[in-house]
């Protein structure tokens, strides 16, 4: 597809609903108001003590493994509850499908836009929508690009145009350059394609984007599958340590305090267990808290990187967890860096209704979505801040921890551009790459 400059899509044509919109926007309306807002009986146990949730080996899983070996789940009424690991997101996706009833899992750590993609079956067999629910962000910031050492003498940072000539070259000579990111529409692939067309490279015409695991992504660059990838940590500490590539940038730089995984689950186990949900919740946020203290680091390093969880040496996370980023090439090593991973301060672990906004928004720009998308109403259905707060106030968070808007506002990119999520259409508006006819 080709890209569009100054098109007739504007406010109007955005908000437009199709015939095909009103049947997504009936369906998440109809979701939306299945399950009660924000009210729990006080005191009443969780209706169930098992609970089985999916994570990939990122860094930004960390609460979900730290809920369960320091027995936050348990605290909080759920003894049972496993944490599974995943070998890629599409399989994340398809045992979300299937449910704990059919040997898969109720929740999951997991890409932000994949429980929206899932919900009105953008990516299930068949088309065949599952209805889903985020309760709590589990991170800020702390993903990377990164290049192969192929491209070591352009030292590629913020400006991806450096790359343009390049890339134009390996294409007319019939190699084009391929990039690797971990699920299409998912953050590492809206993160890349924003940087490269940034940088005037369209990412559906001059690259080739490709799905690679997150933990598959240093040995396929030792290959030589990719010219760069996009993904979280610990892979970009890993790719400088073993000397393979370089990290261009973390995506902080591009979008400082930007959101990145969420928790989500199933809609019908939540709402077969709002109890329940608010006490999964509840374990999450407190081990966020801990994850966040820097006298835990190490040892939620040693825990993490333990066979039955991440199964990598702990050189490869320690450094920038504790925000030393060594991106390799002779780039200068940055200490204290204000883009390492944040689990909850900066309201790291609140679902602002504004950022799912924007991935809704970005997955319209790039076709995930169709321009007459009613984004407002699978926000409203999907993100369920309320269940957050609920649990945040159960757990005894302070008032200032707790967002008094579901909008953080504007938020302004490394490129200048702003994003209102009042109106989505003039952000869309303003960018020169996109796949909106």
């Amino acid at each position: 597809m080709s890209e569009i400059k100054g098109s007739s899509f504007d406010r109007r044509t955005f908000l437009k609903t199709s015939a095909a919109t009103i049947g997504t926007a009936a369906l998440f309306s109809a979701i939306g108001a299945s399950f009660p807002g924000g009210v729990f009986a006080q005191g009443a146990g969780p209706e169930t003590t098992k609970a089985v949730l999916g994570f990939i080996a990122l860094t930004d899983s960390a609460p979900l493994i730290i809920a369960k070996e320091k027995g936050y789940f348990e605290k909080h009424g759920m003894p049972d509850v496993e944490v599974v690991k995943q070998s890629s997101w599409g399989t994340t996706r398809d045992n979300l499908v299937l449910g704990s009833a059919g040997s898969g899992i109720d929740g999951a750590h997991i890409l932000t836009p994949i429980p929206y993609l899932i919900s009105a079956g953008k990516v299930t067999q068949n088309n065949q929508p599952l209805p889903m629910v985020i309760l709590t962000r589990l991170n800020l910031d702390a993903q990377g690009i990164s290049v192969g050492k192929a491209h070591a003498e352009l030292n590629v940072g913020l400006d991806s145009s450096v790359l343009k000539e390049t890339f134009a070259k390996r294409k007319a000579d019939g190699d084009i350059a391929k990039v690797a990111m971990t699920f299409p529409g998912g953050n590492h692939d809206l993160w890349v394609r924003y940087w490269l067309a940034a940088g005037g490279i369209d990412p559906d015409s001059d690259v080739e984007t490709i799905v690679v695991p997150p933990p598959q992504m240093v040995a396929n660059m030792k290959v030589g599958t990719m010219d760069v990838f996009c993904v979280g940590e610990p892979w970009h500490e890993q790719l400088v340590n073993q000397d393979l590539g370089y990290n261009a940038l973390t995506t902080g730089e591009l979008w400082a305090k930007h959101p990145e995984k969420s928790f989500a689950m199933r809609r019908d186990w939540v709402d077969a267990n709002p109890i329940a949900a608010r006490a999964l919740t509840m374990a999450v946020q407190e081990a966020a808290q801990w994850c966040d203290k820097p006298e835990n680091k190490d040892e939620m390093v040693e825990i993490i990187s333990k066979r039955a969880w991440f199964n990598v040496p702990t050189k490869d996370i320690v450094d920038r967890l504790k925000g030393t980023f060594d991106s390799g090439n002779g780039k200068p090593v940055v200490e204290n860096s204000p883009h390492a991973m944040k689990f909850w301060g900066d309201h790291a672990s609140y679902p602002f209704k504004s950022h799912d906004t924007w991935f809704l928004t970005e997955d319209v720009r790039w076709g995930k979505f169709a321009p007459g998308t009613d984004i407002k109403a699978m926000v409203d259905a999907v993100n369920r801040e309320d269940i957050w707060r609920d649990a945040a106030k159960a757990l005894g968070v302070a008032a200032a921890d707790i967002p008094e808007s579901t909008s953080r506002g504007v938020e302004t990119f490394f490129d200048g551009k702003t994003f209102d999520p009042e109106n989505p259409a003039a952000y869309l508006e303003s960018l020169a790459i996109t796949r909106i006819a």
